[in-house]
């Protein structure tokens, strides 16, 4: 961590100002010869300078879209198995495909930004989500169909590690990825409830959803790649020249094998990893676990995904302001509690209105822990190493939304849809051991 300093504005003594008596914002320190870790910069505002006015509003979109992208599955699912005649673990490849697309996001991440600056992930990341929204809009053989979600999968990776890296490190961060992940919670709560509609009212077609989506995409494009035009490799470089420098100690290498570092990063991209599985899983499954052990109708089934959402983008919004008072330690594990507390309504309660409520108050207290998670670790590791660590423990942990969805759809082809409360309560279980294990935030940091 950047030893603590002196910030002096001219040669007067009384323009000292300890590091202690400053807000995190407006921390300013230096390199010192005993701090081979590096600084910690002066912070960003999403409003200063300007530009990042336009550049906070397209990062909103770009995770509008996430969230659309990934709360279709669930609401789809059904549809999908009944138009391509397919088994649960069959329809489940949905989930998985992806993971190839997070896995080249998490290790390319790096590289993208040194080479072509934020402009990389804002002009690639909505590129590859149109490709693959255009691919599922002729509903092609479903080898095909898992194939396009490949490209999401990488554009959804390389933007959730761009942005959350981005304004991780910004001033009143917790607020603002709050605001960031409660609206891709927006998108999430109007996937399904669109998708839904579409098919169960207005009689389409499941990949009729997908022209909304090729729509939002091209937004996409068009916002990300003229508000990050001039975010290149050259300006990322020489932001970050003492990080990409001859031992290249930004380098993700760093990041995954350099103690104390190392534990941080493992930790959280863990820690995440779980963390989406369980979000994915619970969203992508519970519209199926409604009709089919619940016995709800198709319509009001599908809502229940749109309540989870819902719970979700409350909580992310309306948790942000509370976590830091609390501090994310002990916040972050208080909801894991409590969403563990309301799985286990769902689970052992059998009554539809009884599991819809539950579902719902699940989102809403999962809804902080993955911004929870990003905030952890701008304050536990250098400034140097965020982009590498956050962008590796982000596309690290979206892998979930392939692995453990498609791990629930094996079992249910086993033993029923009913395995999916428990399999989420065990690893929430898993999710909170993990987050203890992360390390104190210590009082510097907590300014």
């Amino acid at each position: 961590m950047a030893s603590t300093c002196v910030v002096q504005e001219q040669t007067s003594e009384a323009d000292h100002i300890t590091l202690e008596a400053l807000p995190r914002s407006e921390q300013l320190t230096i390199d010192s010869p005993d701090d081979p870790l590096g600084a910690f910069p002066a912070l960003e505002k999403w409003n200063s300078p300007r530009i990042n006015i336009y550049r906070s509003f397209s990062t909103f979109w770009s995770f509008l879209v996430m969230g659309a992208n990934d709360a279709a599955y669930g609401a789809l699912i059904p549809y999908l198995e009944t138009y391509y005649k397919l088994s649960y673990t069959v329809v489940s490849l949905v989930f998985l495909s992806p993971l190839v697309g997070y896995t080249l996001a998490a290790f390319l991440n790096q590289r993208i930004h040194t080479s072509l600056g934020r402009r990389g992930p804002a002009i690639i990341g909505p590129g590859c989500h149109l490709l693959a929204y255009i691919i599922n809009c002729v509903h092609p053989p479903y080898p095909v169909l898992v194939i396009s979600f490949i490209f999401a999968g990488f554009g959804n990776g390389i933007q959730d590690a761009a942005w959350n890296a981005w304004i991780g490190n910004m001033a009143n961060a917790n607020e603002l990825l709050g605001i960031l992940h409660g609206i891709y919670g927006v998108g999430a709560v109007l996937s399904p409830l669109a998708a839904t509609s579409m098919i169960t009212e207005a009689h389409l077609s499941w990949f009729y959803f997908y022209y909304i989506m090729v729509g939002c995409a091209v937004i996409e494009v068009v916002a990300c790649g003229l508000c990050f035009w001039k975010s290149t490799g050259a300006e990322f470089r020489a932001s970050n020249g003492h990080a990409l420098g001859d031992n290249n100690k930004g380098g993700l290498r760093s990041a995954l094998f350099r103690k104390p570092s190392a534990r941080v990063t493992w930790l959280c991209s863990l820690f995440l990893l779980g963390y989406v599985g369980v979000e994915v899983a619970l969203g992508g499954w519970i519209v199926t676990f409604m009709i089919r052990v619940r016995h709800g109708s198709a319509f009001a089934s599908g809502m229940t995904a749109t309540g989870f959402w819902l719970g979700i983008t409350v909580g992310r919004i309306v948790l942000g302001f509370v976590t830091p008072r609390l501090g994310e330690k002990l916040a972050i594990a208080g909801y894991i509690i409590s969403s563990i507390a309301f799985g286990l309504v769902l689970w052992l309660v059998p009554q539809f209105y009884a599991s819809a409520v539950a579902v719902s108050m699940q989102g809403f207290f999962l809804g902080p822990l993955f911004p929870g998670a990003i905030i952890m670790m701008t304050k536990l590791l250098p400034q140097h190493l965020h982009v590498s660590s956050i962008g590796f423990a982000a596309a690290f942990g979206g892998s979930g939304a392939a692995i453990l969805p498609f791990a629930v759809g094996a079992l249910a082809q086993a033993k029923g849809v009913s395995v999916l409360q428990p399999f989420i309560i065990a690893l929430s279980g898993a999710i909170f051991l993990a987050w203890l294990g992360l390390p104190r935030v210590s009082k510097q940091n907590m300014q």
